[in-house]
């Protein structure tokens, strides 16, 4: 990839990450870069573009993560097992990234960046909640709830995150996993 280009992608994500979208300006975005607006504009076309570009990039890793980890094979606490694992080991690898996608999951449907957002967690919910789909045959009382599943599933996934990100709890903690997929479980099954 493009040093100028991967550079602009860097620093854009560090901006977005620690200052939020809205409060950084495309000047700010080629300071840090040290490049110019015309080079910007070159690669990305507009600040949206480049909010959209390093988002569709940086998430692909995740969304193939999550899509492997999610592929049902009858058994379920194995899968919710390792898409817990699979995002926790994401978020701490990428946790500017991740902090950039919490950040943003949430925002008004009018804000610029919300398209490119939607997509990415469409995504992520379809694969998981195809997963959900997939256990049914083997645990009939879920029939007909797999989006909610997924939509659950992924709201503890990303609170757990979101504390360990703000250092309340360490991702990698095996305990913390085997209690909050069994935490979960107990919630589909009771």
């Amino acid at each position: 990839m493009n040093d100028t280009r991967s550079n602009i992608l860097d620093q854009a994500l560090t901006l977005f990450a620690t200052k939020g979208y809205d409060a950084v300006g495309v000047q700010q975005v080629v300071d840090a870069a040290g490049v110019t607006k015309p080079t910007l504009y070159h690669y990305f076309g507009s600040k949206q573009g480049l909010f959209e570009t390093l988002v569709e990039e940086r998430s692909k890793p995740l969304y193939d993560s999550i899509r492997e980890a999610s592929a049902y094979a009858g058994n379920l606490n194995m899968n919710i097992t390792r898409l817990l694992k699979t995002c926790f080991a994401f978020a701490t690898a990428e946790p500017l990234f991740y902090r950039l996608l919490l950040s943003t999951w949430f925002a008004p449907p009018s804000s610029e960046y919300w398209p490119v957002v939607k997509r990415i967690q469409e995504r992520q919910y379809r694969v998981i909640s195809e997963m959900f789909r997939l256990a049914v045959k083997d645990h009939g009382n879920m029939r007909g709830r797999h989006h909610r599943y997924a939509v659950s599933l992924r709201g503890m996934i990303d609170t757990y995150i979101g504390l360990g990100l703000q250092g309340h709890l360490s991702l990698a903690d095996d305990v913390l996993v085997y209690q909050a997929v069994h935490q979960f479980m107990h919630g589909i099954f009771s």
